[in-house]
């Protein structure tokens, strides 16, 4: 009866709980979730060299933005590889996407400043963004690595023709010459040695190699954006929309195709085909302002008025677009044909729906900025000349007439 208790050890208790909730922890959330042994993993991990073989298959079908994915999960798998930061790069020139390709290539270059590939590559990106300085050095660079790399040469005559300078047409043939002859049975020298054809109007010859090009590989969009405008230099108007219709088919986000279609419909007078394909191109791109100011053209030219005027307005004002992305505005400069014939026609509809203040300041702008621009010029009077048809006609009603006036002398400027 008088036996002392002990005290509990709350000390060991405490250590027994906290075994029995580790071991009801690592029962539940860690064993599930170990590898067996002798049991493959659900999940195994891809090897770098079959993303890239994956990619290289959809780009041999035409599947740019997949052979993107692709090359960009191969990257993630082992991103020391430079080779495979050029084939990025390649394919991104082909999808279009000019500034992520350059980022490639310098990526490449990073890793290995003597590939001569990743420097050719970066000159040919930057070509494509104008920088032709850059681009030239950068081609330069790849020649003094390798003076047998095709591809280099190929993508010389690009730069050369795309700086526009008939200085240097003579040694953009010579580079065309040099790349068919190293590789004559790459797609790039072909296409390189059509842009020469169709840069020396040689449009037959141009659709031979852009032909052989296809032969190579017939499921890349541009081969066939490049025939079809040579098939439309040259008057065959079915065979370059068919051409036009087969890159929309293979990249139908591309506003490009349906652009080209819209303008060679318009070229052959059929404006409300052209407007139809000027629309589908500006719902795939709203931000462009050049497709704003083309599918403007093709309301003006099926009388839309007020359509056009709207869509001109985005070229000469600028604007957003109905989620909130800004549309830039195109500043009127000398030798570009197509932005004076936004301004031309975007001063003539106002003109003929009498808003001749805004139509005047067109005119005026006109005079001022391209008065060398014959057909702008003479577009400018005849906004001047139907605002006056306008005052007179407000001045000295004629209520025994159902006319509002003359017919307009104007000739807006045909779609090239």
């Amino acid at each position: 009866m008088n036996r002392r208790r002990t005290r509990p050890n709350w000390f060991r208790i405490i250590l027994l709980c906290l075994l029995v909730l580790g071991g009801s922890y690592v029962n539940r959330y860690i064993i599930p979730y170990q590898p067996q042994i002798g049991v493959p993993s659900p999940t195994p991990t891809r090897s770098p060299e079959s993303f890239v073989s994956e990619a290289q298959d959809y780009f041999k079908n035409g599947k740019l933005i997949p052979a993107i994915a692709s090359y960009q999960q191969a990257i993630i798998s082992n991103p020391q590889d430079p080779a495979v930061y050029v084939a990025l790069a390649r394919v991104q020139v082909f999808a279009g996407q000019y500034l992520a390709a350059e980022e490639s290539a310098r990526s490449a270059i990073l890793l290995n400043n003597d590939n001569s590939m990743a420097h050719a590559v970066l000159g040919w990106a930057l070509g494509f963004q104008e920088k032709y300085i850059e681009a030239e050095d950068s081609i330069k660079t790849a020649l003094s690595l390798d003076a047998n790399n095709a591809l280099a040469h190929a993508y010389y005559v690009e730069i050369l023709v795309g700086s526009g300078s008939f200085d240097v047409l003579e040694k953009a043939i010579e580079e065309s010459k040099v790349a068919i002859a190293l590789d004559p049975n790459a797609l790039e020298t072909h296409r390189a040695r059509g842009i020469i054809y169709e840069a020396t109007q040689n449009y037959d010859e141009a659709i031979g190699e852009f032909n052989q090009a296809i032969t190579i590989n017939p499921k890349i969009p541009d081969l066939y954006l490049k025939r079809g405008l040579n098939y439309r230099a040259i008057g065959s108007y079915v065979d370059a929309i068919n051409d036009f219709n087969t890159a929309d088919s293979l990249n139908p986000d591309d506003p490009t195709p349906d652009y080209y279609i819209s303008r060679t419909y318009a070229t052959s007078g059929e404006y409300g085909k052209a407007m139809q394909y000027a629309e589908s191109a500006v719902a795939n791109n709203p931000v462009d302002t050049n497709l704003h100011g083309n599918l403007g053209v093709m309301y003006y030219r099926n009388s839309y008025l007020t359509e056009a005027i709207e869509q001109f307005g985005y070229v000469i004002h600028g604007g957003f677009t109905s989620d909130g992305k800004k549309i830039e505005p195109m500043e009127l400069v000398p030798n570009n044909v197509y932005i004076a014939q936004y301004y031309a026609m975007y001063g003539l509809a106002l003109a003929k729906t009498n808003k001749c203040g805004e139509a005047l300041d067109i005119a005026r702008t006109i005079f001022e900025r391209i008065p060398g621009d014959e057909d702008a010029v003479f577009n400018a009077n005849a906004i001047v000349s139907r605002c006056q048809q306008n005052l007179e006609q407000t001045a000295v009603p004629n209520p025994t007439s159902t006319e509002t006036g003359p017919a307009s002398t104007e000739t807006p400027t045909p779609a090239p």
